[in-house]
């Protein structure tokens, strides 16, 4: 067998066309087919796919069937003019084509001539179909590749994805066009390519998906693998179940393999990915791909963001439904996402490991300092107003945010932010004005309170004024009187108080604005108080000479204050009165007059005339008393308006109350309705979920009655797990699950008692077989109905793909025998659970449902199922036998890691149906293997367990490796004694001991010789037993010698 070496894998460029490490995939037959009918098609996925080495071998093929096939690089025409760009696109199809060599032609020469005349895209359509078409006769395909570097260029090129479009329209009249096809290829979406989607080709051309290598189809890269592994397709396997088939990937991992089997102690799959691509991955990433990666998923800071926070929903769901926008089609051209049965995951598990929680976290920081912050703001619906910045950090975040490209959010956020910091400042700005205000209020109150005692003094010096003034104005009003014009005087006496009391009360403004000034005007307040006391000392001895008169027209006064006060009101009415008793007044004079002027020839009427004076006066005095009346009346209409206002307005109030009462009333009707409604609901919803509880009772005691059939049939194992079940569906809170969970755990119990009367030798119930039978696929169903009611809900709940696994084993377990098929797809499904959500799967952490043994029964149910060995679930299974065995070592398990090592270690050889290892597969024994099992127990045992630490002191003993049987001597036997005393096999060890001194057991573990013969006690045998025992254990200490542990 040749042994090839690690050039036998190319990481990075395109393959060439021999390339013997070319892995053919179903894109490869379609792209040909569709192409050589002539169809338009395009290739766009995440870079390092494989795309431009599917175009070199399609091309190939293609030529080879007689098909002329131009390429086009758009990488070499870089970012240019339009003119220029399209000129690139002739020239490069020219020297595809050959055309210089065939038909002597100058593209340059060609293209000056036209470009003057025409568009650059009316050039290329007419070289296209006047050159190319007219002078080569074969079918074309025109390859452009690197079609995403079109989004660089500062022009559109929407007409250039309208021409092809034109060309593929145009087969229908002239067909000439139908040897005519394109094929693109890129990193991009048809919506990123073409701006006018009217014009758009893609909804006319065919789409080439490109998925990852099937374990199908990677045989030329299982050859590279001959020759250097004893099981070749199982390191392959191993290789796909890291990388899910990326070609890129898959290729650099076996030319790691290639070079790690040069080694004198090679590691395994798993330990060359952690030390040569997961490790420091930044600096090793070379050719570049996880950069590549990186990068595109940060270029952009407006999109990163979201980016990234789509990338960690589905970190923490597993899978996410996909979408037809922008971040879920950019997220899947990185590459870090795939888009499976509708669904976006993580495309494999070296993605899932460099680009972990901590990364995302990490980018995100970096992104936007502000990142928790922001996310729970846009969360809330841009509402939270806690979440906005302040201070300083609201300042670093801006510092942080000049001269970046952020997106409309960002700003909005940073905006509200500032908002929000302008007006806390402004209320803190408020606040300190406010205080300042009161600290100045609170002198200003002091300085009034001074201004007030001294003006109080000064208001009633001037009321002694007033009140003097209209004892003068009372007095004179009844001189007047006496004098036959009191009315008249009377009311320019009135005048006079009322202008003297608003003088007064002017003064008392005066005096109250001045409080309010400074203390230079209060100082001239004082003076002109101390003006008015003279004033007041004077007026008090004028006081003293009219006390008299004063006593005497007391009763006047008060009537004269009464017209003052009614005046005030009726000053229209008064002004009306006092006309008609001027002229009244004046028509009299001039009588009087007249009368004076005869009175040497009329005495008698001089005399009369007095008379009528005298009459005219008393006219005055009722006219007087009328006016006096009518003001009074005017007063109790104006008091009863008044108080008819009052009234009104007090109603108003009353009514504005009523309606307020109403109002808060209706309020609380309705929240009184509103919290009848709650109630009833509370109340509906506490009796459906009393229906749920009697329900879930009910298949509990369904279960505990089961339970008691399985004590009496002596069930041990089987009731233990009924009641493990029952007891664990009491923390399952969905309805659904935990009646899934009750209810496959009854079925797992009749398929128990099921196998038992099935085994009975004699006296098997026919009845009870059928009974079992039935019962058992009644109660699969039913798991099967309360699992399918969960819906999606299932996948972003732990227990719920726990129950799942659980419940789809048990169907397939029971139908294994019925319906081989739908028994494959139960298992299937079970199996794809556990790949997809190892860690909501996790049978070690505690009181999880699925135990380590539910997992290898639906490993091994698909194993059996299927007819040729499934390399993915067998490896699959190797794993979870690892992690089942170091969990046990970290425990300090001794006794299960022994018995798990000598599970696997038959597993692993294909002997689990004998048993034990024999000699050949002994000798034949996976390296690999074998050091990774060794350096576990020795790693956890801290080196007191271990192949190799059992190899030291079997050679320290004497003993000889490679010994046969027949040269087995009798010192031979004395030093296999040795060695097996040495390392306590003769010895009774309680392992579950709290006191276990491994310094003293150095030696006893792994197997303590149970799988190099027969799993039998050791001691106590027969001496040719021994002898067997002692031939096996030199072998096998024999192979890990060759192994190099």
């Amino acid at each position: 067998m040749i042994v090839t070496s690690s050039n036998f894998y190319q990481v990075g460029a395109s393959l060439p066309v021999d390339a013997p490490s070319y892995v053919r995939r179903q894109a490869d037959e379609e792209f040909y087919q569709k192409l050589q009918a002539g169809k338009f098609c395009y290739v766009l996925n995440s870079r390092q796919m494989g795309k431009s080495s599917l175009r070199v071998q399609t091309m190939q093929r293609l030529q080879k069937e007689g098909t002329v096939c131009a390429a086009i690089d758009l990488t070499g025409i870089g970012k240019v003019s339009e003119q220029q760009w399209y000129g690139g696109i002739v020239y490069n199809l020219s020297e595809s084509c050959k055309l210089e060599d065939k038909i002597d032609f100058d593209w340059q020469e060609w293209w000056e001539k036209h470009q003057t005349v025409l568009s650059p895209v009316q050039c290329l359509s007419l070289f296209i179909e006047k050159v190319l078409l007219d002078k080569i006769q074969q079918p074309i395909v025109i390859f452009v590749d690197e079609i995403d570097k079109v989004l660089s260029q500062d022009f559109s090129l929407d007409d250039f994805f309208a021409l092809i479009r034109f060309f593929q329209n145009q087969r229908v009249d002239n067909p000439i066009f139908q040897r005519l096809t394109f094929a693109l290829l890129g990193v991009a979406t048809p919506g990123d390519l073409i701006r006018n989607k009217t014009q758009t080709p893609f909804n006319i051309g065919e789409a080439i998906e490109l998925h990852g290598f099937q374990i199908n189809e990677v045989e030329p890269l299982i050859k590279g693998l001959q020759g250097r592994f004893d099981n070749p397709q199982g390191i392959m396997g191993e290789i796909l179940d890291w990388t899910r088939g990326q070609p890129f990937l898959t290729q650099k991992l076996c030319k790691f393999m290639v070079e790690e089997s040069d080694k004198d102690n090679p590691g395994s799959v798993k330990e060359v990915v952690k030390s040569r691509i997961i490790q420091n991955w930044e600096s090793q990433d070379d050719p570049e791909h996880l950069r590549t990666i990186r990068d595109r998923i940060l270029s952009s800071e407006q999109r990163a963001g979201y980016l990234l926070e789509l990338y960690q929903q589905i970190q923490q769901k597993g899978e996410v439904a996909a979408k037809k926008n922008v971040e879920f089609s950019e997220l899947r051209l990185s590459g870090l996402v795939v888009q499976r049965e509708g669904k976006l995951r993580v495309y494999n598990r070296v993605y899932q490991q460099v680009f972990n929680k901590n990364w995302a976290e990490t980018q995100l920081k970096n992104l936007r300092p502000y990142s928790e912050a922001f996310r729970f703001w846009v969360a809330s619906g841009y509402s939270d107003e806690s979440r906005l910045l302040q201070g300083k950090a609201l300042e670093s975040a801006e510092k942080w945010a000049k001269g970046k490209d952020l997106s409309f959010q960002d700003k909005q956020f940073l905006a509200a932010s500032r908002e929000k910091e302008i007006a806390l400042r402004n209320q803190q700005a408020e606040l300190e004005r406010e205080k300042k205000d009161r600290e100045a209020a609170e002198k200003r109150n002091l300085v009034l309170s001074e201004a007030n005692r001294k003006a109080k003094r000064r208001i009633r010096n001037g009321t002694v004024v007033l009140v003097l003034a209209l004892l003068g104005t009372v007095g004179l009003g009844g001189l007047a009187a006496i004098e036959g014009d009191k009315t008249f005087q009377a009311r320019q006496d009135a005048k006079q108080a009322q202008q003297t009391a608003n003088d007064a009360k002017k003064e008392v403004q005066s005096a109250q604005m001045q409080v309010q000034t400074e203390r230079q005007n209060a100082q001239v307040a004082r003076k002109q108080a101390q003006a008015q006391q003279q004033n007041a000392q004077v007026a008090r001895k004028q006081a003293q000479a009219q006390q008299q008169i004063a006593k005497n027209a007391q009763k006047n006064a008060e009537a004269a204050k009464k017209e003052v006060q009614s005046a005030q009101m009726q000053v229209q009415t008064e002004q009306k009165n006092a006309q008609v008793a001027r002229k009244e007044a004046q028509a009299q004079q001039q009588i009087a007059k007249n009368a004076q002027k005869n009175a040497d020839d009329a005495q008698r009427e001089v005399q009369s005339a007095k008379e009528q004076v005298k009459t005219e006066q008393e006219k005055a005095k009722t006219a007087r008393k009328q006016a006096q009346k009518e003001v009074e009346k005017a007063d109790n209409a104006q008091k009863q308006a008044t108080e008819a206002i009052q009234n009104a307005e007090f109603s108003k109030k009353e009514a504005d109350k009523a309606k307020e009462v109403a109002t808060s009333e209706r309020e609380k009707a309705k929240n009184a309705q509103k919290q009848a409604e709650e109630a009833i609901q509370k109340a509906e919803k506490s009796q459906q979920k009393l229906a749920l509880i009697d329900k879930e009772i009910e298949t509990v005691q369904q279960l505990v009655k089961l339970a008691e059939e399985l004590r009496n049939e002596n069930l041990i194992t089987a009731l233990g797990e009924a009641y493990r079940l029952a007891a664990l569906s009491s923390r399952v809170n969905d309805h659904n699950l935990k009646q899934a969970m009750l209810f496959v755990s009854m079925s797992q119990a009749y398929q128990s008692l099921l196998a038992k009367e099935q085994n009975q030798k004699a006296n098997k119930q026919k009845e009870k077989i059928i009974k079992y039978q039935n019962l058992a696929e009644e109660t699969m169903n039913e798991s099967l109905n309360y699992l399918n009611e969960e819906g999606a809900k299932i996948s972003s709940s732990p227990q719920g793909l726990q129950i799942k696994v659980l419940v789809k084993r048990n169907q397939a377990k029971l139908l294994s025998d019925k319906s081989k098929e739908v028994a494959i797809n139960a298992y299937t499904e079970a199996y794809n659970t556990l790949k997809n959500h190892p860690n909501e799967t996790n049978p070690f952490e505690q009181d999880r449902i699925l135990t380590t043994e539910y997992i290898e029964l639906v490993h091994r149910g698909l194993l059996n199922l299927q007819p040729n060995r499934n390399q993915q679930v067998w490896n699959s299974l190797k794993e979870h036998f690892y992690d089942r065995l170091e969990n046990s070592l970290k425990l300090q398990n001794w006794r299960a890691a022994d018995r798990t090592t000598y599970r696997m270690m038959v597993f692993i050889a294909d002997r689990e149906q004998q048993g034990f290892l024999d000699i050949p597969r002994v000798k034949n024994f996976s390296c690999n293997e074998l050091t990774e099992i060794d350096k576990l127990w020795v790693n956890y045992s801290r080196g007191n367990f271990g192949f190799s630490v059992q190899k030291k002191i079997w050679e320290e003993k004497g003993n000889r490796l490679d010994i046969k049987a027949e040269d087995w001597n009798e010192k031979d036997r004395d030093n296999f004694v040795a060695f097996a005393k040495a390392v306590k096999w003769s010895t009774r060890i309680d392992w579950n001991s709290d006191n276990i001194n491994l310094g003293e057991l150095k030696g006893a573990l792994p197997l303590d010789g149970r799988a190099v013969v027969i799993p039998a006690a050791i001691w106590g045998i027969l001496d040719k037993e021994l002898d067997s025992l002692n031939n096996e254990s030199s072998f096998l200490f024999s192979r890990v010698r060759a192994c190099k542990l």
